[in-house]
């Protein structure tokens, strides 16, 4: 009877003790979440109240520069010459034969100026510059021509102005009516096989060192004497310490190394991926059946003929498909690189970022997009057939 008691009792007290542990880890949750609530400065209401600020940029990258208008121009030039650097003496306006005339070869930085066009296309727009004797060029306002093709602008010699010879430039353009591939589009696919071949390079050099490293960082391979341990260790540390050092850390090194460019992002992404590999393939071959190992090693086999024929044909699909996963992986990550001079896609994105051109990077975008969603498929059924 005492038993039946006791026995209830510990009946009683266990789903009091499991409901007592379920609502300290809720609670201790709840801290936990809070506690970084506050810390991450999480406002959900900033997504509402500032959502006109990035309107403007989503509007342009939704709206990607694929396909433009065909556009034809014409550049028109007449040189200035700071006052005393002339090598001509000054002509009076109205004397130029080209499509532009300068109210004065020579002057100050200051100093008004009618700029007048003539003999140009009737009735298209273009835009004015002003280059200096290092070529910088900068912009002097709008013009449009009239029935005649003739337009009339009043400027001021900029503060621009640098050296002796200057030009006035006038550039005209204007839209023909037919469609074509844009050259940004061109521009993005060109850099986009650039980012791919960038990836398979550096996979397949991963792929060369990792495999051999891979056998040496094996547990159920190199524990079963001292030395073999010793090596286990080493060669493990080794891709633990490659792999906690970033990619994006190990592109600015190289790029200091070797120059900004595509070499600099395979260096980077190639270190990388012989940590991350060598530390998977090494799992794989601590997976491996013992089986066909035990049954070669008591044939007398040496400790190569037992990797060679007991391990490899175990480890060889699975090491493909990991392969074929990497490179997927990389193509991704050549992006983000590309940002601090390892070349590709992402050196393109980042020019285009900076300079608020959002619909190119809107190109830029998609391209990428489309480009992981392919490898993913097809890495995905390849990694499918070869395992099977």
């Amino acid at each position: 009877m005492v038993e039946s008691t006791e026995t209830g009792h510990e009946k009683f007290s266990r789903p009091f003790l499991a409901r007592t542990r379920v609502l300290l880890i809720l609670l201790l949750l709840g801290v936990v979440y809070s506690y970084g609530w506050r810390v991450t400065e999480i406002d959900p209401g900033e997504l509402v109240r500032d959502f006109h600020l990035v309107q403007p940029l989503v509007a342009d990258l939704v709206r990607p520069d694929l396909v433009t208008l065909e556009a034809e121009s014409l550049t028109v030039e007449a040189l200035f010459y700071l006052s005393g650097t002339s090598p001509f003496p000054a002509r009076p306006f109205g004397e130029e034969s080209s499509g532009l005339n300068l109210s004065a070869k020579e002057g100050r930085v200051g100093d008004p100026l009618t700029v007048t066009g003539f003999a140009l296309p009737a009735e298209k727009t273009g835009r004015l510059f002003w280059v200096n004797s290092i070529e910088q060029e900068f912009p002097l306002g709008s013009f449009a021509t009239d029935k005649n093709g003739a337009f009339t602008m009043q400027v001021a010699v900029p503060e621009s102005a640098r050296g002796d010879e200057q030009i006035v430039r006038a550039v005209l353009s204007w839209e023909t009516g037919k469609w074509r591939v844009s050259h940004t589009l061109k521009l993005t696919l060109e850099k986009m096989i650039e980012t791919l071949f960038l990836a398979l390079m550096a996979t397949t050099m991963a792929v060369l060192v990792a495999a051999p490293l891979s056998f040496l960082g094996a547990r159920n391979l190199m524990t079963r004497r001292l030395p073999g341990t010793a090596v286990y260790y080493m060669v493990r540390t080794v891709f633990n310490g490659l792999r906690s050092v970033e990619p994006l850390i190990m592109a600015i090194l190289f790029a200091v190394w070797v120059g900004i460019g595509p070499f600099a992002g395979v260096m980077a992404l190639g270190v990388h991926s012989i940590a991350a590999l060598g530390k998977l393939f090494s799992e794989q071959i601590e997976s491996v059946d013992p089986g066909p190992i035990e049954a070669i090693t008591a044939t007398g086999a040496t400790p190569v003929q037992v990797v060679l024929y007991g391990v490899v044909p175990q480890v060889v699909p699975q090491f493909l498909a990991l392969s074929f996963y990497r490179w997927d992986i990389n193509v991704r990550m050549s992006t983000i690189i590309g940002f601090v001079g390892g070349g590709g896609i992402g050196f393109l994105l980042q020019q285009w970022i900076n300079l608020l051109q959002y619909h190119k990077a809107g190109t830029a975008l998609l391209a990428i997009a489309l480009v992981v969603i392919t490898l993913d498929t097809a890495s995905a059924r390849i990694r499918e057939k070869i395992i099977r």
